[in-house]
């Protein structure tokens, strides 16, 4: 498997020496370049890139809000800020970013983190999935609004819910159903002690928990019983679900 990496950077140089970078290491694909934030968008949709380099300050959309709609269509993606400006790190925390590069660079860094990220997916694909072991609670039933009417669901069967492509998808043993309500506010409506916010793109029901492994320096993939699928849950969030277990 190729990883996807998109770079978003006006300056021309740097671009030129990311690109170079990438080609030479097995096991990355650049699949495009942009100068700003509003194209590196587009791209981000028309080709869901695995791996976005993203400088910060740009004409237009900055890199701070480009990552952040990067993560409201694709938050698996792994971004790296790679930057001439330190004061932007917290924000850049903030958006969960994989890493943060200070121009000037040197290579062997950027090399260090292609190949964690790469070690990543290597792990994820080996990962064999548990047959599911579901031990079934009562709950009621969520009610879901979508375009092809009103669901009702078991929230029983909830495996995790998620913000992808700008909706909100639901994912249950059976199938997966898509709605434009925000995730916060089906969370409201969840039964706290059975349902978890491990993410800002993510709700996971805490019965479904496989196994959870690093994915980046400050985010963990949570994998579930009986399902491919899996969400990401960040470092604070993973000290508190460490204390609800073992309250």
């Amino acid at each position: 498997m190729e990883l996807k990496v998109l770079i978003v950077d006006d300056d021309d140089g740097m671009r030129l020496v990311l690109k170079k970078i990438i080609e030479k290491n097995e096991g990355f694909e650049l699949v495009g370049e942009a100068k700003s934030g509003e194209t590196g968008l587009g791209l981000v949709e028309a080709f869901s890139p695995h791996i976005v380099f993203l400088d910060i300050e740009m004409p237009g959309m900055g890199g701070i809000e480009c990552a952040k709609r990067i993560m409201d269509i694709a938050p698996k993606t792994f971004i790296i800020f790679a930057t001439a400006y330190e004061n932007y790190m917290p924000e850049a925390f903030e958006v969960y970013a994989s890493d943060y590069l200070i121009k000037p660079f040197k290579i062997d860094r950027i090399l260090t983190t292609l190949q964690r990220i790469k070690e990543i997916f290597v792990n994820k694909e080996a990962d064999a999935v548990s047959p599911p072991q579901i031990n079934r609670y009562s709950l009621s039933k969520l009610i879901i609004k979508s375009k092809e009417g009103i669901s009702f669901i078991d929230c029983k069967d909830i495996i995790f819910i998620e913000r992808e492509n700008r909706n909100t998808v639901i994912h249950t043993l059976t199938e997966s159903l898509t709605t434009s309500e925000g995730l916060s506010e089906i969370e409201e409506r969840l039964d706290n002690s059975h349902f978890f916010r491990s993410h800002k793109s993510y709700i996971i029901n805490l019965s479904m928990i496989y196994k959870i492994y690093p994915y980046g320096r400050w985010t963990y993939t949570v994998k579930f019983k009986g399902t491919d699928k899996d969400a990401l849950l960040t470092h604070d969030r993973y000290g508190q679900l460490e204390k609800l277990f073992n309250a």
